[in-house]
């Protein structure tokens, strides 16, 4: 058995528990947690907002984000070997970091980049993923393009700021006015105090937007883009590329894209396109941002760590400062 942090039912408590331990298939390899992220995504599926689309059976260990150390493999496993220091965003169907250990599918795990500390990586990979799979993926920016980056001083802003000056862009972002020195440091280059200034008002002819706030502010996020640009959305309702990608069944694609025909249609007046993302678990995405990270390109932000014991109370403060990361490591860097 091994502790855990735990949700019995869907807007329940969290709770620590002692669980079983992990089930390694022939492809899975058991990690050691060392650190680990906290998101809002933990808020959202303690609070059930995903039930619909994310059929997790209760209870439900929590947590997206892990950096840890091998200490055993299935069969099959050929990249990774016990005592190798990882991290990774394991598969949606696969949470649970916040535990002592986890088993995580080969293909979604990475080396954890060697010049950043174990706190450091479980900070990155559901951020660094999404901001990848929005700018890289599916936007494919590129060189002298501009981009709008809501939120920037939140988890996926600072290292979408980051990812988009590497990738040439002009980055604009919205941010509060305590914070504009430090997402300028970070690299965006117009900062829009959301407090009292109308991002629409100011900017225009973008030619992508990543929004993580939905409703009216990605309605007006469309009306800054030039014609033919792209606003992606990892807070607006989903659309029916999502339903058909999830697998969901008709009644749920139907849903989705009843949900998403509002904002579809006011995009296609003006000539632009929305897209909603839900990121992915991806271990080669995760070793390109390696790359990045151990050159200086990207640098992780981590807002507060706190122990092991403290779990429970900075999921309940989520939402109320930056990254937080938990961490079982000891000073003298021994698992706790």
């Amino acid at each position: 058995m091994m502790r855990a942090f735990v949700v019995k039912k869907y807007k329940g408590p969290i709770q620590e528990a002692e669980v079983p331990e992990p089930v390694v298939g022939e492809r899975d390899v058991l990690v050691e947690v060392r650190a680990a992220g906290l998101n809002a995504l933990d808020e959202k599926i303690r609070a059930g907002e995903f039930r619909q689309v994310l059929r997790y059976e209760l209870p439900l260990i929590l947590g997206n984000d892990v950096a840890g150390t091998v200490i055993g493999t299935g069969k099959k496993v050929q990249t990774f070997a016990p005592g190798d220091e990882v991290y990774a965003r394991p598969g949606k169907d696969r949470i649970g970091t916040l535990a002592e250990r986890i088993a995580i599918a080969e293909e979604d795990l990475a080396l954890k980049p060697a010049s950043i500390s174990f706190e450091e990586a479980a900070s990155l990979p559901l951020v660094g993923l999404t901001a990848w799979q929005a700018l890289v993926e599916r936007a494919d920016l590129q060189p002298g393009q501009r981009v709008l980056i809501h939120a920037g001083a939140g988890g996926v802003g600072t290292i979408a700021i980051q990812l988009a000056k590497h990738l040439g862009a002009t980055v604009a972002t919205t941010v509060g006015a305590d914070d504009v020195d430090f997402v300028r440091e970070l690299g965006a280059d117009h900062t829009i105090d959301y407090r009292s200034q109308d991002f629409e008002q100011l900017l225009t002819g973008y030619d992508v937007v990543l929004d993580s706030l939905g409703g009216e502010n990605l309605e007006k996020s469309l009306r800054v883009l030039r014609p033919g640009g792209k606003a992606i959305g990892i807070a607006g309702p989903p659309d029916p590329a999502f339903g058909r990608e999830l697998g969901a069944n008709p009644v749920l694609r139907l849903a989705m894209t009843a949900l998403s025909s509002s904002i579809r249609r006011q995009a296609r007046r003006r000539g632009v396109t929305y897209e909603f993302l839900f990121m992915r678990a991806s271990g080669d995405q995760l070793r390109e941002l390696t790359k990045l990270v151990d050159k200086g390109a990207v640098r992780p932000v981590v807002r507060r760590v706190v122990g092991f014991d403290q779990t429970v109370e900075a999921l309940q403060s989520l939402g109320k400062e930056g990254k937080t990361v938990i961490t079982r490591t000891t000073e003298t860097g021994e698992a706790a």
